[in-house]
């Protein structure tokens, strides 16, 4: 049984053990909570590369010790040759392959940015340090690892590039117990180290990505390396009882995690995980997702203001007064996929980081580029191919992201960072854990380790059910029945729902962190 960790001079959560303690590693180093994260992040790639990697995407909120909250978004745009043409013939935008990377990879430029606000005075080879041992001598595939690599190598190993020969050294996906080398990772990360992040975008080792990018066929030029850059927009932000709620803007889904809390807010719900807590969380989330669907997208492109509806408490309360305490509204409406990596950490100054990063699918595009080792993402595979409308394709817009770290600052003086994996179901278990936590008082780890549910689609699966996991009190699984809800029991914990993780700063000072038993994560301390 995981419990909750505490600490008083730093703490750091991460859905893989060693990424956790070269965060911790950091810490003790004189670093802050920025550079942990970045340390964690870096270590990830190497660690955990089904799920995140240089070639992927990341957000990050981050709450400074004097008060004050920003957000960074290191997220990539279309290339400039990703239009319609380039897709003629095809229904939709692959998802696997050179067609599916056709976004620039923006998650080197976030660390870049959040380094440069965080005041930070760590070299960057001390906090790529961990990440580049482990990729040189090598790191067991757990469990999950394997699990991935077998179900998907099929249709990874096919893809033009470097991925049979990294991740397939031996002519069969990599099982258990493994170990897995990237010396060509290794060397990346080196270069960043002596080069700098932006080196990733400008120099010669921009050149060798965009080289291997050409070659294996992506739309994505060095031009289109050269002109990206991380923004800096002010996070999302509601009011309920007893905190304020953070999380990032769009293109992210960080509106539909705000909105599920705010409106639950509104409701009645006494008892912890009993029918009217799940049944109106489930009911909230139906709401928010109803509203992302329609509106949540690249900001540049939206017809939605979502801080204008997060300040609009009439608004919000229309929202609620939609929710029927007693009925499932129909459902479902179209899932959006995508695993991640979301990691957070806390420094004795009082810093507060939550933070997010993916490839969207497992391995992305499936291009391992063959120079540098970088796995490319396919979050681009997301787009529409349509001439106008929701998050249809267009050269330099960014596409719609399930990406989202929440932060919340409670009136008593906490600071909770927290989120998970899971796509679709992010906003639903960073709901569930919240509440748990802030509304009914549960143990942090508790909060995580307690059992989930997920409204809609899985990987491979077509069904559209509420599937729980067992642990409930076995008269809610009938109960939500009765409201209307196809109830699909999922047997225990299962990774289904997501490898969450979560971590609170007390007033004085006093550090806690969780993390999921559903994910080979720790939390590391002192």
């Amino acid at each position: 049984m995981l419990n909750t960790v505490t600490g008083t001079r730093g703490i750091v959560t991460a859905p893989h053990h060693l990424a956790s303690q070269a965060g911790l590693a950091v810490l003790r180093d004189g670093g802050n909570a920025v550079e942990a994260c970045v340390a964690v992040a870096a270590c990830l790639a190497v660690v955990y590369p089904h799920m995140t990697g240089l070639g992927g995407d990341g957000f990050w909120v981050i709450a400074e010790p004097d008060g004050r909250g920003h957000s960074v978004h290191g997220c990539g745009a279309a290339a400039a040759r990703a239009d319609l043409s380039l897709y003629a013939g095809l229904a939709a935008v692959p998802t696997r392959g050179p067609l599916a990377a056709n976004t620039v990879a923006g998650t080197v430029s976030g660390w870049a940015a959040a380094l440069a606000a965080s005041g930070g005075l760590l070299p960057l080879d001390r906090l790529l340090r961990d990440a580049i041992d482990h990729a040189e001598a090598g790191v067991a595939v757990t469990a999950g690892g394997a699990a991935i690599a077998a179900a998907k190598g099929a249709e990874l190993r096919v893809q033009p590039g470097a991925y049979a020969k990294v991740f397939e050294p031996a002519g069969r996906p990599l099982a258990e117990g493994d170990v897995l080398t990237q010396p060509l990772l290794a060397e990346t990360l080196r270069t960043l180290a002596a080069d700098g992040l932006d080196g990733f975008y400008q120099g010669a080792l921009a050149d060798r990505i965009a080289d291997d990018l050409a070659a294996l066929g992506s739309p994505v030029s060095r031009a289109d390396l050269a002109a990206h850059r991380a923004t800096t927009p002010a996070p999302l932000s509601v009011g309920i009882a007893g905190a304020t709620l953070y999380n990032s803007a769009p293109p992210t889904q960080g509106i539909a995690s705000l909105l599920i809390l705010a409106l639950f807010d509104r409701l009645q719900a006494a008892e912890c995980d009993g029918f009217d807590h799940v049944h109106g969380l489930i009911e909230s989330t139906k709401q928010a997702f109803l509203w992302r669907d329609r509106h949540c997208g690249d900001p540049a492109w939206m017809h939605g203001e979502p801080q204008a509806l997060l300040d609009d408490a009439e608004a919000l309360d229309a929202m609620a007064a939609r929710i029927d305490p007693r009925r499932a509204l129909p459902w479902p409406q179209p899932p959006q996929w995508g695993d991640t990596c979301w990691f957070g950490a806390a420094d004795a100054e009082g810093r507060v980081v939550s933070c997010i990063q993916s490839t969207y699918f497992e391995f992305g595009s499936g291009l391992v580029l063959p120079q540098t080792g970088i796995t490319w993402q396919n979050r681009g595979s997301s787009f529409r191919l349509a001439e106008t409308g929701w998050n249809a394709l267009k050269p330099g817009r960014k596409p719609f992201h399930t990406l989202n770290p929440a932060l919340a600052r409670f009136d008593d003086g906490r600071v909770m960072a927290y989120g998970t994996m899971g796509g679709e179901g992010q906003p639903q278990t960073q709901a569930a854990l919240f509440t748990r936590y802030a509304r009914y008082g549960v143990d942090l780890q508790d909060a995580i380790s307690a059992p989930r549910w997920l409204l809609g689609r899985t990987w491979g699966e077509p069904s559209t059910t509420l599937k729980l996991e067992d642990g409930f009190d076995d008269t809610l699984y009938a109960a939500l029945a009765v409201a209307g809800h196809h109830v699909e029991r999922v047997g225990p914990l299962t990774a289904m729902m997501g490898h969450a993780g979560a971590l609170v700063r007390h007033a004085d000072g006093a550090l806690e962190g969780a993390t999921d038993p559903r994910s080979d994560g720790g939390v590391a301390a002192w």
